[in-house]
């Protein structure tokens, strides 16, 4: 027997966007449901992509440490060589999204959100299925909110299954692959192939484009290129991947030269789609665009009360503009005025260094003489220096207006600037100018003195260079 219910906001996928949108649907005091049909609470960011990627990336960067310290020391600090049970570092990884999990259980259920799990089915464009270990729901809504994320892109001649794996598989393996070639040169294949370099397997990257992380500029991954050649990861670029068989991975390097390379594991990390099939999207009746559901600045589809928030709207596929846009939607149904019109949406690589953008970058401003460009490096900074960040060719780069000063863009390179990237978004969203950085005064020691150096030296006065 079919169970029938009503609601004023339906929201389908429980990500970042949908779960985001739903607990603040309940505190503005609508009757919502989430439908949560996919990784779990939290979706792919919390269960099988953000957090647990960078749980075993920190994994990976401690046993580099005491493997640093094995072999002949450093910091004055020696150690015995290290050895990693990745089933036990796995399930320490698995703690922290199941406490992660409960936590968001938990706001949803604070505030008031009846959550289904199971799989909606869209009949019309208010009303779905949902198939639960229970039985089936038929759900009416007023308005409702599309969240369903995104998924990795399988090739066809590398078809997931067995050793061929997605990041969801390479996040809990049960033991380091011997040797492990990635497929996909971008942030998500660097992430997970530097960590495995770092646990003790050997990687090579396979990328089509000429080099590594293509839609960052030359000088942002020089520094990620130097971290790969000095520890001995191999790469093949402009060269494109085959089939795999009997533990070999075909490829064809940039000269046209067909390879064979070893490989117990193959990561492919082409990059990722919306999900838009299997939930009934096409008896809705909503415009797309390209591949992705269409919105306007109100994260609105061409559809009456259909909203869509996340990766099913577009680039950038990022959980933080998912949550924004869950955000936006919200307020807009319980009746606020609000668009999405973020100035910038800041980008990390959790890569070895990491690398931040934030705004317009020097591609994006080449033969421009309108615009001030100005890099500080962290071989300068006190406190990069402390912490061994400082000799990686790292640096903050600032982009800004030559007539107003107004900041156009900010990049960094180095140890630990994912934790720079709020700063860098926060100037931006304020519309800051180049004086109002040089006249906050910054903590000492620390990195983010480099974002106030570069400021000063876009005005002609640096202090430490």
């Amino acid at each position: 027997m079919t169970q029938t219910l009503k609601t004023k906001v339906l929201i389908i996928g429980a990500g970042t966007g949908g779960y985001v949108a739903g607990i603040r649907c309940g505190q503005l005091g609508l009757d919502t449901v989430l439908v949560d049909g996919g990784d779990g609470l939290g979706g792919t960011c919390l269960n099988v992509g953000c957090i647990p990627s960078k749980a075993i990336i920190h994994a990976a960067g401690k046993f580099e440490t005491v493997a640093k310290a094995a072999g002949g020391g450093t910091l004055g600090i020696t150690a015995a060589a290290p050895a990693i049970d990745l089933s036990q570092t796995v399930a320490w990884k698995d703690g922290i999204v199941r406490k992660l999990n409960a936590g968001v259980a938990a706001l949803l259920k604070k505030a008031k959100v009846k959550v289904i799990k199971g799989w909606a089915e869209f009949a019309d464009a208010k009303t779905c299925v949902v198939k639960t270990d229970e039985g089936d729901i038929r759900i009416t809504a007023e308005h409702v909110i599309l969240a369903t994320g995104s998924e990795p892109v399988e090739l066809p001649f590398l078809p997931f299954g067995g050793d061929v794996i997605s990041s969801t598989e390479a996040l809990s393996l049960s033991e380091v692959p011997k040797k492990l070639v990635v497929v996909g040169g971008g942030y998500i294949g660097l992430e997970l192939g530097i960590a495995f370099r770092k646990l003790g397997a050997e990687v090579a990257i396979v990328e089509m484009a000429e080099r590594i992380l293509p839609l960052y500029d030359k000088a942002l991954t020089d520094p990620v290129a130097k971290w790969l050649e000095k520890h001995g990861v191999e790469l093949h670029l402009g060269a494109r991947a085959g089939g795999f068989g009997d533990g070999k991975l075909s490829i064809t390097a940039k000269d046209g030269e067909p390879l064979q390379l070893d490989a117990d594991r193959v990561l492919v990390t082409v990059g990722r789609r919306p999900r838009t099939s299997g939930w009934g999207l096409e008896n809705m009746g909503v415009a797309m665009a390209g591949p992705f559901v269409k919105i306007d600045q109100r994260c609105a589809t061409s559809m009456k009360n259909v909203w869509a928030v996340g990766d099913l709207t577009g680039e950038p596929m990022l959980a933080h503009k998912g949550s924004a846009q869950g955000e936006v939607v919200a307020e807009i149904i319980a009746g606020h005025d609000r668009i999405f019109d973020p100035v910038t949406i800041a980008a990390v690589c959790f890569t070895e260094p990491e690398i931040v953008s934030a705004g317009l970058g020097p591609n994006e401003v080449a033969g421009r003489d309108d615009v001030i460009q100005s890099v500080f490096p962290f071989a300068a900074i006190g406190r990069a220096l402390a912490i061994e960040a400082g000799e990686d060719g790292g640096f903050v780069r600032v982009i800004a207006s030559k007539a107003d000063h107004r900041i156009l863009g900010i990049q960094a390179v180095g140890q630990h600037v994912s934790e720079l990237s709020n700063s860098f978004a926060q100037m931006m969203e304020m519309g800051a100018v180049l004086e109002d950085v040089a006249g906050t005064i910054h903590v000492h020691p620390t990195l983010g003195e480099a974002f106030h150096e570069a400021s000063l030296r876009a005005l002609g006065h640096a202090i430490h260079i």
